[in-house]
């Protein structure tokens, strides 16, 4: 097989696990659903993929890479206030909110609440993944309670798996209402508690500082 037919097939396997993992589920995802959805042969993910656990190890990988730079070339990284990035950060997980379930929901999520107890290998990587995500937003969350919220004894930390256990749970409540209308409504919440525990709006602290 020549070198870029391939990364192609492999990559074509890859972007079909997101898709079927996050539309079935994991245990209803078969080796044949991935094969037919990227339009390669049994043999060809054999050849990349020692089982559907390796593929979903990689699925995991391949998420958290994609996900990164996805979010690092988001608009809200322009500001250079870190309370303002950080609600550019919730307003836009609430834009991206189009398309189909699978479009939107989260393939780390969809996979640990199904193999958590069973698979500890894919366990561990969503852990990493959804980790990683979190470690990127403190450090704006870290930034902006430095300027407007000091004396809080709250960590930022805790403050972006909150962002991250919100988020989960929404997608969960989309999947069975079959609609983003609850996640939408949930960052909304999400965003208001997010001004009140940072006590002021970024436009508020600029114009205290210039007066």
């Amino acid at each position: 097989m020549p070198k870029s037919t391939h990364h192609e097939s492999k990559a074509k396997l890859l972007n079909a696990a997101l898709s079927v993992i996050r539309a079935k589920g994991y245990a209803a995802t078969t080796v044949d659903d991935i094969c037919h959805m990227a339009g390669v042969t049994k043999g060809s993910f054999f050849h990349h993929f020692k089982s559907k656990d390796d593929l979903a190890l990689s699925a995991a990988a391949f998420w958290g890479e994609m996900t990164e730079g996805f979010f690092a070339s988001a608009p809200y990284h322009d500001s250079i206030d870190p309370l303002e990035r950080l609600l550019g950060y919730i307003d836009f997980r609430a834009d991206i909110l189009r398309g189909d379930l699978p479009d939107y929901t989260c393939l780390l999520g969809t996979l640990v609440q199904e193999t958590y107890a069973t698979h500890p290998d894919i366990r561990a990587a969503c852990d990493k993944g959804m980790s990683t995500h979190i470690a990127i937003l403190t450090r704006d969350i870290e930034a902006a309670k430095q300027l407007y919220a000091p004396d809080a004894t709250w960590s930022a930390e805790s403050i972006g798996y909150l962002i991250q256990s919100v988020l989960q749970g929404a997608f969960i409540f989309a999947k069975a209402k079959q609609g983003p209308d609850v996640v939408r409504e949930s960052l909304a919440h999400l965003r208001r508690y997010l001004q009140l525990i940072f006590a002021q709006s970024p436009t508020t602290k600029r114009e205290e500082q210039q007066t």
